[in-house]
């Protein structure tokens, strides 16, 4: 058994509580009366009065109140199967975790961007899987491709520049791994589906025969490119995540990083998908979600769980038949009219 809200069971405690100044209340009754009247006047004028019956009334509103109380914490008792049908796409993101990407010609900037966008193509999946590379000069499975989509949402959140102690960025290393994922997972029949994101910096070898492996294993590599073409300066921040400057070359001057803008479209145009672009604050990744339900879902194992029932309704019932027991139960008996009948 579960509870839906179990700090509603501290109410409770307010059963004894409630009895407790019942007692002291019909104490306090008693002796007054006693005061006041004769032991046999009383006994006269409550001849018809049932003890008993007045017992009952009270034990059954403490337990409709019980009851109730138990209801209002949501018990869930047993459970219930369900069959879970899982179809979708295997998407892999490949996202560039440089130095150029804390520019902020794309704000707050391009990382953050993309992570936002990311996070806006996560929650539009039902039942796709996803996975999360990280790249600079070296790559990295951040998130392996799964259909828990909270877990990669936490994984990539942590993602920053500082990641990855190899500066620079390489393209073929980043395709190189993402052949390494598809190559290990069993497709299920689905598309796969690369979505490289990156400002177009690249300062690794060639990639072209990496892209072609990935088209031989039927993956649709999508690009998208995060910057201006204009370009701005990367910033330098501190360890307490201050910007104490901007990132300079060996002559002092400012080094401004643009959108490769053709490195990208090659890669998607190589790659059989196509490229998008993010150059402003108000530029998402919506367009390419109509490419994705063009693309062939298949049907992932099929999954049975077992889920608790709430079962506040029997209880709400049970109850409601206390309170009624409670409020028209009878504590006075017409004595005078059995003996009457046995007289007869």
């Amino acid at each position: 058994m579960i509870w839906e809200n179990s700090s509603y069971l501290w109410l409770l405690l307010l059963l004894p509580v409630l009895y407790g100044l019942y007692y002291w209340f019909r104490q306090v009754q008693r002796k007054k009366r006693d005061e006041l009247f004769d032991e046999r006047l009383i006994h006269q004028l409550r001849k018809n009065y049932w003890s008993t019956g007045d017992k009952v009334r009270l034990y059954a509103i403490l337990g409709a109140l019980l009851f109730f109380i138990v209801a209002l914490a949501g018990p869930k008792i047993g459970t219930e199967v369900r069959e879970i049908q899982r179809s979708g796409l295997n998407i892999m993101v490949a996202l560039d975790l440089s130095r150029s990407m804390n520019a902020e010609d794309v704000r707050p900037s391009r990382l953050e961007k993309a992570k936002f966008e990311i996070n806006r193509l996560v929650n539009r999946l039902t039942g796709d899987r996803i996975g999360l590379i990280v790249f600079s000069g070296e790559a990295y499975v951040q998130a392996p491709i799964t259909t828990d989509y909270s877990a990669l949402r936490l994984f990539l959140d942590v993602s920053n520049t500082d990641q990855i102690p190899v500066s620079g960025t390489d393209f073929q290393a980043a395709m190189q791994k993402a052949i390494e994922v598809f190559e290990s997972i069993d497709s299920q029949n689905a598309s796969n589906v690369l979505l490289f994101m990156a400002d177009g910096e690249n300062h690794g070898p060639d990639y072209s025969e990496e892209l072609e492996k990935l088209e031989s294993l039927g993956v649709t590599v999508f690009a998208l490119g995060i910057g201006t073409l204009e370009g701005g300066p990367i910033p330098i921040y501190d360890e307490q995540g201050r910007m104490t400057g901007y990132h300079r070359d060996r002559e002092g001057n400012t080094v401004t990083s643009s959108l490769g803008e053709s490195t990208m479209r090659e890669v998607a145009s190589t790659g059989g998908g196509e490229y998008f672009s993010i150059r402003r604050g108000s530029d998402t990744i919506e367009p390419l979600f109509p490419r994705l339900d063009e693309l062939q879902r298949g049907e992932f194992s099929s999954q049975e769980y077992a889920d608790y029932e709430n079962q506040y309704q029997i209880l709400m019932m049970i109850g409601l038949l206390f309170l009624v027991t409670g409020l028209f139960f009878p504590d006075h008996l017409n004595r005078n009219n059995s003996r009457k009948e046995k007289l007869t």
